[in-house]
């Protein structure tokens, strides 16, 4: 790992039916790696409000948080990648965002999001129009350090390579179960990977 980088903090986003709580394993390893990290709670987490409402609770965690001129990384896990992304996207965090991570995240939609009729739910089906409105400028997060971590053991994400990204780095891992990407020795080895990367330099 480099050693000679600027550590921004890392805010961890749950996801669906989820608290912070989730992060628990997470966020003591980032810590114990050096990592100033923080976390919030979505309300509510059950599918019902549309991903927009808590993108904007991302955000004025954000603002309420963090000084303005202070850049950070995100780890989005499932719904919280989806949710951080419309944040990058929508709502201003491309420009303090610099890297982001997507654990398991269904970017082109889930089919399990068919048993639940909340909205949030709804703009998680394949072909949704919230996803279609995200992906057609995707490759905006090009401009980020974007890393999606997937595992084909995934039964949430249906199908899993849903959470496969042009505009990303792709870490496939060999994790049994959706909930254990954030708990996994592998997924935590390459979160911290990914959080200490260089910098993309642009023109």
């Amino acid at each position: 790992m480099n050693s000679n980088f600027s550590r921004n903090p890392v805010l961890l986003v749950h996801g669906m039916r989820d608290t912070k709580l989730i992060f628990s394993t997470m966020s003591a390893r980032l810590t114990e790696l050096g990592w100033c990290v923080y976390s919030l709670n979505l309300t509510p987490s059950d599918g019902s409000l549309g991903l927009e409402l808590l993108a904007q609770q991302v955000a004025d965690y954000v603002c309420a948080t963090f000084a303005p001129e202070q850049p950070i990384d995100i780890v989005g896990f499932s719904m919280g990648g989806i949710v951080s992304r419309y944040y990058i996207q929508r709502l201003g965090g491309m420009n303090r965002v610099q890297r982001f991570i997507a654990i398991s995240s269904p970017h082109n939609g889930t089919w399990a999001a068919y048993t639940n009729g909340g909205k949030g739910c709804v703009q998680m089906r394949p072909g949704s129009a919230f996803l279609k409105d995200l992906n057609r400028d995707a490759a905006l997060l090009e401009k980020l350090n974007f890393t999606s971590i997937w595992t084909d053991w995934d039964f949430i994400i249906l199908p899993a390579a849903s959470s496969q990204m042009s505009a990303a780095k792709e870490v496939k891992l060999s994790v049994f179960t959706h909930a254990m990407m954030v708990r996994h020795s592998s997924s935590l080895k390459s979160v911290a990977e990914a959080l200490s990367e260089p910098l993309k330099v642009h023109d």
